[in-house]
């Protein structure tokens, strides 16, 4: 089978050439455009496609994303609405993922700007300490990786609580939370915000104003999920305020953040390079082969996305 990796944005065949030698044998790269293969091509490897890129694979029955997320595909007009768009599931890329929110989470937990600001300053000042048990970590999304993140809080001692779209069976250990409603009341309750969900129409923009305000004074943002998730504005604004004491952001609405943004040297903000995880080639391997399997069978491929929901 033919697979054509397709991105305006990255090298596929250079990030991904290891995982694509690996099945070389049943699963044939080809490099978008795939002129020479077009009618061949059955399958895609897709990471923010141009908006042409699938219009010239009539035989075109599923497109693999790179990431957790599936929205910069799904927004393609040229996705055909019969093709199946397939998610990466990792356990390593949750594993990875849990660390690096785990790291922030103690680093806004035992002030370490604040100490980073003083060192600076060649000042030598204890601060008062806090135990994670004080400390209320809210999960927006809870997925495979959400649920990753909430076991490792979990065993350090941070109150967890979890929202979904829709209500989901939780551990014990876990206090849930569905719906607006349940936004609401869990936010009160928060400390630190972790942002876990894919961007679909209803949750673009959910980092807001109203989000913020109703949090506990001095509260945290880890913006992990896409950038059209946060109002920017807002964000600044309620740091600014004092509401929120900090933000850590891997993910922005324009990437590469432009040079002139306020993010590069705002004191509060802590940012990375969308970098706060990648799947391993092993997962996208088994992925690709997976969905190679289903499309030859005439089957539904494992993780396909529901497009009505976006995830």
């Amino acid at each position: 089978m033919h697979c054509a990796l397709v991105s305006r944005t990255l090298d596929l065949r250079s990030y991904f050439g290891k995982a694509l030698d690996g099945i070389a044998e049943h699963i044939q790269a080809v490099d978008h455009p795939a002129d020479d293969h077009a009618e061949q091509v059955q399958m895609a490897l897709a990471w923010h496609p141009p908006a042409d890129a699938f219009a010239s694979y009539p035989n075109l029955k599923a497109v693999c994303t790179i990431g957790a997320g599936a929205d910069n595909v799904l927004a393609c007009p040229s996705l055909p609405p019969h093709v199946d768009v397939v998610r990466v599931v990792d356990p390593a890329q949750a594993e990875m993922m849990a660390g690096f929110i785990l790291w922030h989470v103690i680093w806004h937990q035992r002030r370490f700007a604040s100490f980073m600001a003083q060192q600076k300053a060649k000042i030598w000042k204890r601060l008062d300490q806090r135990r994670p048990q004080t400390v209320s970590v809210a999960l927006l999304g809870y997925g495979q990786i959400g649920q990753r993140v909430a076991e490792e809080l979990t065993a350090l001692g941070f109150p967890v609580l979890a929202w979904s779209r829709t209500q989901k069976p939780l551990p014990a250990n876990l206090r849930g939370f569905h719906g607006r409603d349940g936004l609401l009341t869990m936010l009160a309750e928060t400390e630190v915000l972790v942002n876990l969900l894919p961007l679909t129409p209803e949750t673009r923009g959910i980092l807001n104003r109203d989000a913020f305000a109703a949090m506990r004074p001095g509260g945290y943002l880890i913006q992990v999920g896409r950038g059209e998730h946060l109002v920017e504005a807002d964000l600044l604004a309620a740091l600014q305020s004092g509401q929120l004491s900090g933000a850590s952001l891997d993910v922005f609405a324009v990437e590469p953040l432009p040079q002139d943004h306020v993010f590069w040297h705002h004191p509060q903000v802590f940012m990375t390079p969308h970098d706060a995880c990648d799947i391993s080639v092993d997962a996208l391997a088994a992925t690709l082969m997976a969905t190679a399997t289903a499309v030859q069978a005439g089957e539904r491929p494992p993780h396909a996305v529901d497009r009505q929901r976006g995830y």
